[in-house]
């Protein structure tokens, strides 16, 4: 019998991660993705490309042999999975289930033991990289779960040179690829405020951010580069009527689970906690409409500059 793969979850990741399988699927003559969404009109793209739409996540998830999901936080997972485990009349018996959400590592024990008792698999699937670099196909997973030959056999074909660059194998316990994740985006936020804390320097100083981003680029690479671009473009504070690249709420979430994890065990994380205090004041100040990067606008205020550069969201003072 064929393989039918479903997919729940289109934001600006999950729609470039799910267009991207989906033109495998085409090129591969493989059974076209089944989608659904909150807002079922974010898989319009997807649909001219040759998936189906599903009025919802139950219908999807009967449908499917395989379900992916890219969801915003833990609730709305955990929602998710008790559908597909209460809804009368559907089995999820052999069926596998794929998130690739950044949620706590608890959650993913939760319900990978759910799951489980259902004859259900579950792997978790978190994925490190930004918008563009999910619509190029360049994501790095964090993989674990399941069985070797589920994961190596059946899923990596899936991600591999497909929406990702490299798979990291994380094991059968699907919780160390969430704690892997995690782990990253101390990495993450604490690089963004870094360059944020520079690009305020180089202006403030006089040095200029051109000058400035063009050393980041080149002595830190293209990861710490692209973070400076969100600053010197304005995306850090993008038009309202856009989708910011990664919602600040999304990682102020992130980075409060960190922080949780990180205070169970007995570590610090000041850089991380710094970050996350000026994300949320960033929040205060000017609305959800703001990128993970809108630390800066805070590290602007505090050096007596103006929360908006001349790119970004005009609208403020200092």
């Amino acid at each position: 019998m064929a393989t039918q793969i479903g997919w729940y979850g289109l934001g600006s990741m999950g729609l470039a991660m799910a267009t991207n399988l989906q033109r495998h699927l085409s090129s591969t003559q493989a059974l076209s993705l089944l989608y659904s969404n909150r807002t079922l009109s974010r898989g319009d793209s997807l649909q001219q490309l040759g998936a189906v739409p599903q009025s919802n996540f139950k219908d999807l998830v009967s449908r499917s042999n395989i379900i992916f999901t890219m969801v915003s936080n833990d609730a709305v997972l955990e929602s998710l999975i008790n559908t597909a485990i209460e809804s009368p009349g559907t089995s999820i018996a052999s069926k596998i289930f794929i998130d690739c959400s950044t949620v706590h590592p608890q959650t993913i024990t939760s319900i990978s033991s759910r799951l489980s008792s259902k004859s259900a698999s579950f792997l978790c699937a978190p994925v490190f990289g930004g918008n563009p670099v999910a619509t190029a196909g360049k994501l790095v997973f964090a993989l674990a779960g399941s069985t070797p030959e589920v994961r190596h056999n059946i899923i990596k074909p899936l991600i591999q040179d497909v929406m990702g660059r490299k798979v990291i194998d994380c094991g059968e316990d699907p919780a160390k690829s969430s704690l892997l994740k995690i782990a990253g985006n101390i990495v993450t936020v604490s690089l963004m405020e870094t360059v944020g804390e520079a690009q305020v320097f180089a202006e403030k100083t006089g040095l200029g951010t051109e000058a400035m981003e063009e050393l980041i680029n080149e002595a830190f690479g293209p990861i710490a580069g692209g973070y400076s671009k969100r600053l010197t473009t304005g995306a850090y504070a993008p038009e309202l009527n856009t989708r910011p690249g990664f919602g600040v709420s999304l990682a102020i979430k992130d980075a409060n689970h960190a922080l949780s994890i990180a205070q169970d065990k007995g570590v610090e994380l000041p850089s991380v906690e710094l970050a996350r205090d000026n994300m949320a004041s960033a929040r205060d100040y000017a609305g959800e409409c703001l990128d993970s990067s809108s630390m800066y606008g805070i590290l602007r205020q505090k050096a007596g500059l103006a929360f908006w550069n001349e790119k970004s969201r005009q609208g403020g003072g200092k």
